[in-house]
């Protein structure tokens, strides 16, 4: 409530855990103004692209059924601590990723590191789905003319490469030379150009062993139409011919759907939470019902139960034995439950204080790991009929990556009477499950921002749009003919070993330095006595304080230290894979984190008057609002309750921080409210 007339508002500065979402709670900040806007948000940013093209894969590569032991181990004692960690601390104090970590600045860096790994898959992401939209304006083009067909289930020789299909020919080391043509890298051609075969003819392959270590190889329709029409990315079809002095050209009909796919999410975000959050009831729900329409579909398609079978009851035991299954099943938790990159935090901060986060957690990462089961059942069920379409082994078709979502399930869906209409389907599917995480990842760089300067907070759709841009400009290089290979790079080192440092950094700073029953204590006024799990945290708090003081730490630096081995055991196939100079980019933006984390920490020794000051919580740490910061009282009596009021202290003095300052003159800002929003609690 605001008197008008008057030079200091006056809030209503009683909390009765009464949850409104007709007005917010947080004026200046915002929140989610429906009751399951931010759980359907949290489900769409952890469902994402990972879970239809990558569990699958790795389930199947990692002994079938069996993968789901070590999977649920990783869930419930590092995806699960670490998802609740984020939400608890977001929620809390009701601040992004950046501005969270007053109880401690020394951590502060940790933020920035999220805000970075963010924006850096937000930049390769919108490109899947850029490639997505563009796959699904080809759905549509002419589809009176066509048919039952797509124009990526034939070879076509004046489209084609000569790699594709049926226009792919074997030939003998004499053939190619009685016809005047040369032998370079395996195959038969008439010249080669710069990049290898560009501009040339290609008569056939001479020697396949040969030619498949330069990435020349036979290849299918859809997987031609990739890498020949849509990327361009050259007969090899992984862009090896592109390095990073000549990346190609730009493909100008990929940069129109960068553009399509960037609009969509400035505009669905221009309103913050008010927007995104009723989004995401289409975009969160959706997937589920093309799935099960997907899934009933391919159990009527011949050869389904052979993928089927394959998928779950292609059990191997003794891969439980091998670390890298381990190490399998932990990278994918915190990919799929996209952990430690912030945006778990941003989301939360626009919940009401007494939001249950406990459950929300529980809820979010059981259903997405369901669903990364139940999309299984889909793949599987269509990889089964085109092997038995093909008459070849299920683990022939079986991909991960690009090559399942944009060649092995178009080819599945080219072969269903009706294909346009199932394509159309399905790329809608993998446009709104990208969308859903792509709203997230740059939430969280704007939250930080906003954060950051809360001054731009009333012009937050400026701050939108102009984020938007930066992103899309940096993505600009993805829609060359080199761009695939540069997007394989980012995936492969932007969000790897480095995160889960972040990981173990989180839990020291929770359960060490901030102390992890004083963090219990503020999750228990959080609860409060309404919601249903506030009866329980008593007795489940000690299940955490385990998590977050020893295994999750210790699972994840033990992680760590195995991908570096691994790293070095397979680094000259690395090398091989993308050459020198493209590792060294590579370990850019792996390192980017670390020194993210680096130069915050010397910068905060060097602005620290004491060095324990950037361990201690500064005096505008906790909750938002004062009637919220008084729940507080309870555990630290001498808490100040309103330090954006220099007159507010518990006992009627200016609140003075630990060099003599009060707030004020610090420049402490609230991230939700202006100074004179609030009057004297007293």
């Amino acid at each position: 409530m605001e008197q008008k007339g008057s030079s200091v508002a006056i809030v209503d500065d009683v909390d009765d855990e009464v949850q409104d979402f007709s007005v917010d709670e947080n004026i200046e900040r915002g929140n989610w103004s429906g009751r399951f806007d931010f759980i359907l948000s949290c489900l769409g940013y952890a469902v994402g692209l990972g879970n239809v093209w990558r569990f699958p894969y790795l389930c199947y590569r990692n002994g079938g059924a069996v993968f789901f032991i070590p999977y649920c181990i990783a869930l419930f004692f590092v995806g699960v601590p670490i998802f609740f960690l984020e939400l608890s601390l977001g929620q809390f104090t009701s601040s992004g990723p950046t501005a969270c970590w007053k109880f401690a600045p020394l951590f502060k860096g940790i933020g920035w590191a999220m805000v970075i790994v963010s924006a850096l898959v937000g930049i390769y992401y919108n490109m899947i789905i850029a490639w997505a939209i563009y796959y699904f304006v080809l759905s549509w083009v002419d589809i009176h003319s066509r048919g039952d067909h797509v124009p990526w289930d034939h070879c076509d020789n004046k489209t084609s490469s000569p790699f594709c299909g049926e226009n792919f020919n074997e030939t003998a080391t004499a053939n190619c030379t009685l016809n005047g043509y040369v032998i370079e890298q395996g195959i038969c051609k008439s010249s080669y150009g710069a990049d290898g075969t560009n501009g040339t003819i290609i008569y056939g392959i001479v020697d396949a062993k040969v030619a498949k270590s330069f990435g020349f190889s036979k290849r299918s329709p859809a997987e031609d139409y990739l890498y020949w029409q849509v990327l361009k990315t050259g007969p090899q079809g992984n862009g090896m011919g592109y390095d990073m002095d000549n990346m190609g050209k730009v493909q100008w009909e990929l940069v129109l759907c960068l553009i399509a796919a960037w609009i969509i999410v400035a505009a669905s975000l221009i309103k913050g939470v008010k927007s995104s959050g009723k989004v995401v009831y289409f975009t969160a729900l959706f997937p589920y019902a093309v799935l099960i329409a997907l899934l009933i579909r391919g159990v009527m398609l011949d050869g389904y139960y052979q993928g089927i079978e394959f998928y779950i009851l292609n059990v191997k035991w003794e891969r439980l034995s091998d670390v890298a299954v381990w190490k399998d099943a932990t990278v994918q938790i915190f990919f799929s439950l996209s952990a430690s990159w912030g945006g778990l935090i941003a989301l939360s901060s626009y919940n009401r204080f007494h939001n249950d986060c406990l459950r929300d957690s529980i809820i979010v990462s059981l259903g997405n790991c369901l669903t990364s089961f139940f999309a299984g059942f889909v793949i599987f069920s269509y990889i089964g009929h085109l092997a038995w379409k093909l008459d070849v082994d299920v683990s022939e078709v079986a991909k991960s990556g690009v090559g399942l979502a944009f060649t092995i399930y178009p080819t599945a869906v080219s072969t269903i009477p009706g294909a346009p209409f199932w394509a159309i389907i399905f790329f809608v599917m993998l446009i709104t499950l990208g969308l859903d995480s792509e709203f997230a990842l740059v939430e969280t760089v704007v939250t930080a921002i906003l954060d950051e300067f809360p001054s731009l907070r009333k012009n937050k759709s400026y701050v939108v749009v102009g984020v938007a841009i930066i992103l899309f400009l940096c993505g600009l290089p993805l829609c060359m003919n080199g761009g695939e290979r540069l997007l394989t790079l980012m995936d492969d080192y932007a969000g790897g070993w480095n995160v889960l440092l972040i990981a173990v950094f989180e839990c020291v700073s929770i359960g060490y330095v901030y102390g992890f029953l004083r963090f219990a204590e503020d999750i228990k006024i959080m609860l409060g006595r309404k919601n249903c799990t506030s009866f329980i945290w008593p007795c489940v708090k000690w299940w955490w304080a385990f998590c977050w003081c020893f295994f999750t730490p210790g699972f994840c630096l033990a992680l760590i230290a195995y991908s570096w081995y691994d790293y070095n055991k397979t680094f000259d196939a690395k090398k091989a894979k993308f050459g020198g100079e493209w590792i060294i980019l590579g370990w850019g933006f792996t390192m980017s984190l670390i020194v993210a984390m680096i130069v915050t920490v010397l910068y905060m020794v060097c602005k620290a008057e004491r060095f324990l000051d950037i361990f201690t919580p500064r005096i505008d740490w906790g909750p938002a609002l004062p009637k919220h910061r008084r729940l507080v009282l309870q555990y630290i009596p001498n808490f100040v309750v309103d330090p954006w009021d220099i007159s507010s202290t518990n006992d009627g003095n200016s609140a003075v921080a630990g060099n003599g300052k009060t707030p004020i003159e610090e420049n402490y800002d609230n991230p939700a409210y202006e100074p004179t929003k609030f009057s004297n609690p007293e």
